[in-house]
């Protein structure tokens, strides 16, 4: 965030432009490469995993998925537009809450049942991978496709974001180590109802 933060504030613009996405898909390239290079030093795969699925059902499978996300996002910032026309608000606004919403559930569904299945690893990993992916790839890759260009007021959301971030962490140095339990949890909930009524 700080990183992405500071890219967007050196081009003084208002804008993500091209040399910006660069820049930041060669932060998500070092991301993988860390990746890669952690899950061959910890050897934690399991090698006894095998999927009942055939190569043609899975290419299938991945093929629709694609398809239905571009389906879907078409839907989504569709409607989203109406959804700010109706309600006379930013479509800024509609996009950091109905549309984040939105888009997060899968998100979310996920995280809630590794945790009820106690995998917690797959729960944060989930939501650390995805905010990664949006930002350093979703983002840069728009841009490449055309510049970006954004409101002013969009530094104060990244702020928010970093804000959140660090107590997000934080809180999972404070009380018992390591973990997040549920009145830190509920506190970031609250942090969150704070910023989308701002």
């Amino acid at each position: 965030l700080a990183l992405c933060s500071g890219l967007l504030a050196w081009g003084g613009a208002d804008m993500l432009s091209r040399w910006d996405a660069l820049m930041m898909l060669g932060l998500f390239a070092a991301f993988l490469v860390y990746v890669a290079r952690s899950l061959k030093a910890g050897g934690d795969a399991d090698e006894n995993s095998e999927s009942n699925l055939g190569a043609g059902r899975t290419t299938l499978l991945i093929v629709a998925g694609l398809a239905g996300l571009v389906l879907g996002g078409r839907l989504v910032v569709a409607h989203a537009v109406d959804i700010a026309t109706a309600l006379g608000v930013s479509r800024q606004v509609v996009g950091l809450t109905i549309v984040a919403a939105g888009t997060s559930l899968p998100e979310l569904a996920t995280s809630v049942v590794a945790a009820m299945r106690r995998n917690t690893d797959i729960a944060i990993g989930n939501v650390v991978g995805s905010n990664i992916f949006n930002i350093l790839l979703i983002m840069p890759v728009s841009a490449l496709v055309r510049p970006v260009s954004f409101d002013p007021v969009f530094y104060r959301d990244m702020a928010w974001c970093a804000a959140g971030t660090v107590l997000l962490f934080g809180a999972m140095f404070l009380g018992k180590r390591h973990v997040l339990q549920r009145w830190q949890a509920a506190a970031l909930v609250v942090a969150y109802a704070v910023y989308a009524a701002g």
